[in-house]
């Protein structure tokens, strides 16, 4: 391979640093009016009055939308398109006087300027019928509930007798685990500009899936989807935020159409902490039975997650705990509590870093009270086979993770009693845990167009939310079109372009990579018939046996006596035949072979941190993490991706907590200063090692996503850490000052 396996620098990286690349909101429009969002100040109850009089006096205010006013639109319960909506009644902004939390859009003040819009937003004024709300998960718990199985993808699975073994077991641990709400806070705070062309929408929306937004706001105003433009060229990040179209979107194409010109409209940090979902509140209760060897032989996983009063959301925290290890009994359950809040949704790993925390601190624990090496436990119960399917896995390749990253992190010389090492006034620990994710692939479609100036355009509408993807498929379409990297322009993230999946699940370069793969190989087979003209070598080549490299197209009939390779000008050939270009669309769909496999990456975190004996600050000092994902692409993006999961979970064990004040069911740290993420001083040295896997029966490209199993040990990995390092065991995120005192 010529570029695939190769450090490749971000080819849309001089756009970014240079602001050249345009962010949803930053688009050019003409005659463009601000919109402002009011938001309730109540989390439970209705509107009795909303007086917007002061409001609408004030200078340059065009018009103020509310329940009372907004215009009656297309949806019914039954027809508000959107793929992620986990129910038939989501948030439909200004459709009623009832109020389901604290910050809900109650208002949209348009105005000539933003400045006029937030201020006259600030006089409107609004009276309520209030209602207690309930907002806190723990004393919530006897009302949870279990979602049917016709409607959950995480439905309860029990394997032998769970709860017999475990009654039987020589050694037994049962622990609870909390995770507090979290949110996702990506630089670019969403937004959109929205405009009207008669029946015809377009919109500048940061998304990560433009035709969910397309088919969504479709089905809302009542008109074809094909009216419906959606642009979101750049993003900057999401983390799972944008997956869904989220109120605003609908609310500037409202105001768009009732102002009758465009209306650009942008969340405020504060708003970004209702808007958009996050990683709901969640409890686990962890069962492990072993024997005093330590091999497993139950395990029972029950999680607790709240969602809205108006939507079901289940983050599947037990998904992943029945493929890790080998137990011949276990049982995984998932179950909902409502609360006064809003919908949460999938944020960076959703449900695996949950999970995995309270599993791999589980085991942890099972490890000391047993005497029995951390790394060893896992060794001992290491899963050969998918202990739930019981299919082979397609590649696996964790053992080897194990290794490199025990060997470079020097594991072996650890002092396994809590509070031995030292260094100076700091308490150091040593800890680490298993992450693994899902080998998903996705339907998706690419067109390329192979141009006769030697040139390449590929297109799809998949996004970038920061992984890379303008990177990545441009080296893939350059390795099978022959091409320099340079001479290949990849466009994605608008309606106007093909259809691929959203970015989200780590499934981007396994779906829209193989489908640039496979147009490009269809490229080349076209071109065959006219290098036969040219050529009549050429009559004996198949795809199969030709090489295309620097804008060539070579063969050598290695079954003549004499074997000359002969070679021609891709771009040569297209003029040559009177072409101005050949133009392949390509959808490539997940094989049926993958489903006689159990398709997973996996990886190994290991974690020093050092703990101030006086004080209870933690620092992690050094984290060592090996990933076992298929065939990696871009190293240097990889490595970048995995250094962004180290980080957030550095975040997720020691920083992030949003605060509730729950006598008024509101969030209160909605700000960067008061809603605690990893600074720069915060992280230390970090190593990321690329264990790779030779795997065709993913795709044929050999890839599996890495963008969330890098961060999906690390939490449990400091969590165990911290053990070693004080002897307290912390079950309850973030590890904060307060709990190690």
């Amino acid at each position: 391979m010529k570029y695939i396996g190769k450090a490749m620098s971000r080819v849309d990286g001089v756009a970014k640093v240079t602001g050249k690349a345009k962010y949803a909101v930053e688009f050019a429009a003409n005659n463009v009016a601000y919109g402002y969002i009011v938001q309730s100040e109540i989390a439970k109850g209705s509107i009795k009055t909303i007086d917007t009089t002061e409001a609408e006096k004030q200078s340059g205010v065009i018009k103020i939308l509310t329940h009372l006013n907004a215009p009656k639109l297309a949806f019914t319960d039954k027809k508000d398109k959107d793929e992620f909506a986990m129910g038939e009644t989501p948030l439909r902004a200004l459709y009623t006087d009832k109020i389901m939390f604290s910050g809900q859009p109650i208002a949209l003040v348009v105005a000539e300027t933003y400045e006029q819009a937030r201020f006259a937003a600030h006089l409107v004024k609004a009276d309520y019928a209030t209602e207690k709300p309930a907002t806190e998960t723990t004393k919530l718990t006897a009302q949870s509930y279990e979602l049917p199985k016709s409607v959950t993808q995480n439905p309860p699975k029990v394997k032998g007798n769970p709860a017999a073994a475990f009654k039987s077991a020589a050694v037994k641990i049962e622990a609870e685990y909390t995770i507090p709400i979290e949110h996702h806070n990506p630089m670019e705070m969403h937004g959109a500009i929205a405009a009207w062309n008669g029946d015809k929408l377009m919109i500048f929306d940061k998304s990560q899936y433009v035709y969910n937004v397309r088919n969504h706001l479709a089905s809302i105003f009542g008109i074809a989807e094909e009216n419906v433009s959606v642009v979101s060229t750049f993003v900057g990040g999401a983390f799972g935020s944008s997956l869904r179209p989220n109120y605003y979107p609908l609310l500037a194409a409202m105001a768009a159409r009732e102002v009758k010109r465009p209306v650009k409209l942008s969340f405020t940090r504060r708003q970004m902490f209702t808007g958009h979902g996050y990683r709901p509140f969640t409890t686990q209760k962890i069962s492990l039975g072993a024997d005093k060897k330590g091999k497993l032989s139950a395990i029972m996983h029950e999680a607790v997650n709240n969602t809205s009063t108006f939507e079901d959301y289940e983050d599947s925290a037990t998904y992943f705990t029945k493929t890790v290890y080998d137990c011949p009994n276990f049982e995984m359950r998932g179950k909902l509590v409502k609360t006064d809040l809003p919908t949460p949704f999938a944020m960076r790993a959703p449900g695996a870093v949950s999970g995995m925390f309270a599993l791999e601190s589980a085991l942890d624990e099972l490890a000391y009270k047993l005497k029995i090496d951390p790394l060893e436990i896992r060794l001992i119960n290491y899963a050969e086979t998918d202990p739930d399917s019981g299919k082979p896995w397609s590649s696996k390749e964790l053992k080897k993770c194990y290794t490199q990253a025990s060997e470079k992190f020097g594991w072996k010389k650890r002092n396994p009693e809590p509070r031995s090492q030292r260094d100076g006034k700091w308490l150091v620990g040593w800890g680490m845990a298993t992450g693994t994710w899902g080998a998903f692939q996705m339907d998706a479609t690419v067109r390329i167009a192979l141009k006769a100036d030697g040139t390449a355009h590929v297109s799809s509408a998949t996004s970038d939310i920061g992984p890379g993807t303008y990177t990545v498929i441009t080296m893939i379409a350059a390795e099978f079109l022959g091409l320099a990297p340079e001479k290949v322009k990849f466009e994605l993230g608008d309606t106007k372009f093909v259809k691929s999946p959203a970015q989200g699940g780590s499934w981007t370069t396994a779906s829209v990579g193989s489908a640039t793969r496979s147009a490009a190989l269809e490229i080349i087979k076209k071109l065959l018939p006219l290098a036969a003209k040219e050529n009549a070598e050429f009559k004996k080549a198949t795809p199969e046996t030709v090489h295309v490299e620097d804008g060539k197209i070579s063969f050598q009939n290695l079954y003549a006596s004499v074997a000359p390779s002969v070679s021609l000008d891709m771009g040569e050939l297209l003029r040559k035949n009177n072409l101005n270009e050949i133009v392949e669309v390509y959808e490539a769909k997940p094989s049926k072979e993958r489903n006689k496999y159990a398709l997973q990456a996996h990886g190994a975190q290991f974690v020093e941190v050092k703990v101030d004996e006086d004080l209870g600050i933690v620092k992690v000092t050094r984290v060592v993490e090996a990933t076992a994902c298929g065939k990696i692409m871009n190293p240097k993006a990889a490595h970048s991706q995995e250094m962004g999961g180290v980080v957030w979970g550095i975040g997720m064990a020691l920083h992030e907590n949003t605060e509730i004040d729950h006598r008024y069911g509101r969030m209160m740290t909605a700000n960067l200063a008061d809603y605690h993420i990893p600074s720069n001083a915060d992280v230390l040295k970090v190593e990321t090692h690329f264990v790779e896997e030779e795997d065709k029966i993913v795709n044929e490209l050999g890839v599996k996503g890495m963008g969330e199993l890098g961060m999906v040990g690390i939490p449990a990995a400091i969590a165990n850490a911290v053990f070693h390092a004080t002897g307290k065991r912390v079950r309850d995120l973030p590890i904060t000052v307060d709990k190690l005192l």
